[in-house]
Parts: C-alpha cells; structure tokens; sequence
C-alpha cells in the first residue's frame, strides 16, 4: 500500500535535515526538481527574449551562484558571465546617516545586452543601484533574473523581470542561500526553524 504524500513528505523532510546535520531544524519549501522546473521555465523565456544575441549575465555573490551556474548552462545564445560583490557601507557625516553600495569589480555595460542574477532580492536597495549602475553606461537592455524575491520585504521599487519564486518565509538556506556561510551547497531550498 502506497505511503499517503504527506507522510512521504514528512519523511523526506526528517532524511535532508539528518543528512544536513540540522537535527530537525531545516523546513522543505522548494524542493529541487520544483526548483530545477522553474529555472528550466526562465531559461525558456530568456532564450525566447535574447534569441540571436550575447548576453551578459552578471551575478551577483554570493547568494546567486548555484541559480546562476544552472541557469546559464539552459541558456541557447552565447553567453558571457561576469561575477560582482556588494559592499555596503553605513557611515555618518555628522547627523546625516551615508550608505554606500560599490561592486566588485565593475563591469562594462555600454551596448551590451546584461541580465542580472541575484539569489534572493530582500529590500531591493542593492539591486535598484546596480540597475542604475548599469543603465548609466548606456547598455542595450538591462533585466533581473530572481531566484526568490521576498514579496513582504521589499523598501524599493525595482523591475524584476524573471523570477523563480516569490515568498513570504524568513530564513530561508540552500540553492545558493547561507547564513552565516553554511548550507549554500543545499540542492533544495528549506526554512530554518
């Protein structure tokens, strides 16, 4: 007699934490072949959009890496990846709080076609300046490419143009997504707590 799913489920999810040494803690929300479904849908519409041309896709470390690497490998033009590091830094000027986002290393967008990859879009801030960024060197298009944009976080209105999932849960791990480095290598993703 067949397991009920939800039993099925509950099982998978008590294997993957012990596997993880996570002793229970770690929640199933996306599991890998949902995720590898949906990363195989956008590389359909990017292929369909950018047929015929080069793209640049720039990732955006750390939280993008296993998105980006098996989103690029669906991918039909040629592509060119390029990798960039956030440093956000809070200073003050007296009473005036200064933020200061610079990327590592900077990329050349002048007429090129860039798609940005990011592993989880949160308040947006640091995406809408890499946009900016972009835009300002006078490319042929720039889009976003989402793995989980977190709906209820969001402080700034950037165009996200493909995304893999939308969510409301906190801390979320794997496919690329750490806290405090750990669980990256997850090929699924899951909620701590």
């Amino acid at each position: 007699m067949a397991k009920h799913p939800a039993a099925r489920m509950k099982k998978r999810r008590a294997e993957a934490a012990s596997r993880n040494g996570a002793g229970g803690a770690l929640r199933l929300v996306f599991p890998q072949k949902r995720i590898q479904n949906r990363v195989h849908e956008i590389a359909t519409q990017i292929n369909r959009d950018y047929k015929g041309q080069t793209l640049h896709v720039v990732g955006i470390l750390e939280n993008c890496f296993l998105f980006m690497a098996d989103l690029v490998r669906a991918l039909k033009m040629p592509v060119i990846c390029h990798f960039m590091k956030a440093v956000i830094r809070d200073t003050r000027e007296g009473r005036v709080a200064i933020r200061e986002i610079m990327y590592t290393p900077r990329i050349e967008a002048n007429g090129k076609h860039i798609l940005l990859v990011d592993g989880i879009l949160q308040s947006g801030v640091t995406l809408d300046h890499l946009v900016r960024y972009m835009l300002g060197q006078n490319p042929s298009s720039v889009r976003t490419a989402l793995f989980i944009e977190k709906v209820d976080e969001r402080k700034v209105a950037v165009a996200t143009d493909y995304v893999a999932f939308r969510s409301t849960q906190r801390f979320l791990v794997g496919y690329g997504l750490g806290l405090e480095d750990k669980y990256r290598h997850l090929p699924y993703v899951a909620r701590l707590g």
